[in-house]
């Protein structure tokens, strides 16, 4: 997942300083005015103030724009895991890394929703999509597999990436529908039913908050 929080490391949700979150930032403006589709990387790369071959220095393509520098963001969840302590239960650690993962100050909420309606609804970006995912669930497994004791290709890490995954998008997509939900509140629900599973559900009268 693109992350946002509201420390100083070099996070999406927090103000633009260095030239990638910068470009990054004025990439996902022109993708929310005009469409992903119909922003060409000349555009972007001039409302910039930059040279063509300037942009390609610091993103592949235009499809990683709505990504930030995701190589160090994947580095950043794996320093909040490392830090949770050894005893903590495992769901809730990785509920504790995701709120921590997905923290940001109110003045940064219209960008970063902006960027996760680009991520999870430009049609384009979905393949693109995967890729990025497919990192961020294997930071997630490997976590999982130094406190199961087995390797991070195991199916049950495997599954736990998946599973944490699902909490975040759902509680994005759930975010992106109704912007007087609190995202924190929606991760800690996910998180709820990670700690204890889906039989812990009933098949009437389920407690469904938030919505």
């Amino acid at each position: 997942m693109a992350e946002s929080p509201s420390t100083t490391r070099g996070r999406t949700g927090r103000r633009p300083s260095t030239t990638r979150e910068r470009i990054s930032s004025v990439g996902i403006e022109l993708f929310a005015a005009h469409g992903f589709e119909e922003t060409s990387v000349d555009q972007i790369a001039e409302a910039a103030g930059i040279a063509r071959r300037t942009f390609f220095r610091y993103f592949p393509s235009k499809n990683a724009i709505p990504w930030g520098d995701f190589d160090n963001h994947l580095a950043d969840m794996r320093s909040l895991l490392a830090a949770l302590p050894d005893d903590i239960q495992l769901a809730e650690g990785l509920t504790t890394a995701l709120l921590e993962f997905n923290r940001f100050p109110p003045d940064v909420a219209p960008l970063h929703r902006s960027r996760m309606e680009i991520i999870l609804k430009a049609p384009a970006l979905q393949a693109y999509s995967m890729v990025m995912y497919n990192g961020w669930r294997d930071v997630i497994a490997e976590y999982t597999a130094v406190r199961l004791g087995c390797d991070a290709t195991d199916h049950l890490p495997r599954t736990v990436g998946w599973m944490v995954l699902g909490v975040a998008l759902s509680a994005y997509e759930q975010w992106l529908t109704d912007d007087s939900l609190d995202l924190a509140d929606l991760l800690r629900a996910g998180g709820e039913t990670l700690t204890h599973g889906v039989g812990s559900l009933t098949s009437v009268g389920a407690p469904c908050p938030p919505r």
